[in-house]
């Protein structure tokens, strides 16, 4: 393992006191507890949105906490979900008084933990909170053999409901509508994802699943869980016509719709490599007759260091585009309102 590290214990705990010297005016901690992050600029009287989740996904979770967006998440180990005093702690420091959003990915650890913090948050603090559960990977949506229960897994395509989840907060919506708004993002999101090498757990110290040189897997999740098929590496057009197809016929999206587009980096792809995998993306839509509104191509939800990227489509119509639209600003991701 080649890794920037000192003791693969306190990685986590030193990247976040790093993360917390580099952006004091954005971030602090709350309840002694570097895992806790708030925002250091809250608004009063609005909505508060905590997210949260395992480290190793960076700008995912915490890097989208800031105007426009979040406004606390509770830090796991790497691939390990936050316990529910850390996400208590983080509900506490942020809620203003019109309650908190819960706004996380559909893993079962994640929703345990913020089940018993919403719980303790109305029995001990009196503070409302609701809930909405991003599970936008298509993946999910692999026909199984009638006996498992069917779940998405939820990956790339929360960028999309922070964005307009936190954009109703910013304008002093309720905390009903912006849960509405969040559910209604999520509804329409579906992301796949495409891995070409592991990733390495630094607790562990070697990677956690192996694949072939010549080897690429489909719809294999962010914490390296098994895809749609494994199989020889296929030319970037052809992955794309493979990827753009299934997603397509999971999507809600129909002929004639308007699509947002993020095409997301892994960990280890070159944006060159991304740029030229959404040329292939915008000519498929474009044959499908679906128009592209807006495209985000970069590092939204990374897995450490696996080589390997995403797709993420989202029909939208007016009301989500203007929120798509409006202004952000946190640490590791900004847009100037168009």
């Amino acid at each position: 393992m080649k890794k920037f590290i000192n003791q693969a214990d306190d990685f986590i705990p030193q990247m976040l006191e790093g993360i917390y010297l580099a952006h004091p005016d954005r971030f602090r901690f709350v309840n002694d507890d570097v895992h806790c992050l708030a925002t250091a600029r809250p608004v009063a009287g609005k909505v508060a949105i905590v997210t949260g989740g395992g480290s190793g996904h960076l700008p995912l979770f915490l890097g989208y906490v800031g105007e426009g967006m979040l406004d606390g998440c509770a830090i796991g180990d790497v691939f390990q979900s936050p316990s529910p005093e850390q996400i208590l702690a983080v509900t506490q420091a942020v809620d203003s008084g019109a309650g908190v959003l819960y706004l996380y990915g559909n893993y079962n650890g994640d929703i345990f933990n913020f089940d018993m913090a919403a719980e303790m948050a109305d029995m001990e603090s009196d503070i409302r909170t609701r809930t909405v559960i991003a599970a936008d990977d298509s993946a999910g949506a692999a026909p199984g053999d009638g006996q498992e229960k069917i779940t998405r897994r939820g990956v790339a395509g929360i960028f999309f409901v922070y964005k307009c989840a936190g954009a109703a907060a910013a304008r002093m919506d309720d905390l009903e509508t912006v849960q509405r708004i969040a559910q209604k993002a999520g509804d329409r999101v579906r992301t796949l994802g495409v891995a070409l090498s592991p990733c390495i757990v630094p607790r562990i110290g070697k990677p956690g699943f192996h694949i072939g040189d010549n080897e690429m897997e489909i719809g294999m999740g962010i914490h390296g869980e098994s895809g749609i098929r494994r199989g020889p590496q296929l030319s970037a057009g052809q992955i794309a016509e493979e990827m753009m197809s299934w997603i397509l016929a999971d999507s809600p999206c129909l002929r004639g719709d308007e699509v947002a587009v993020l095409i997301n980096g892994l960990g280890a792809t070159p944006l060159e490599e991304l740029y030229l995998m959404y040329r292939h993306v915008h000519q498929i839509l474009a044959e499908s007759n679906i128009r592209v509104f807006r495209v985000w191509v970069g590092e939204f939800a990374t897995a450490m260091e696996m080589t390997g990227m995403s797709i993420s489509l989202m029909p939208v119509d007016d009301e989500l585009k203007a929120l798509l639209n409006s202004q952000a600003d946190t640490p590791m991701f900004r847009q100037f309102p168009a």
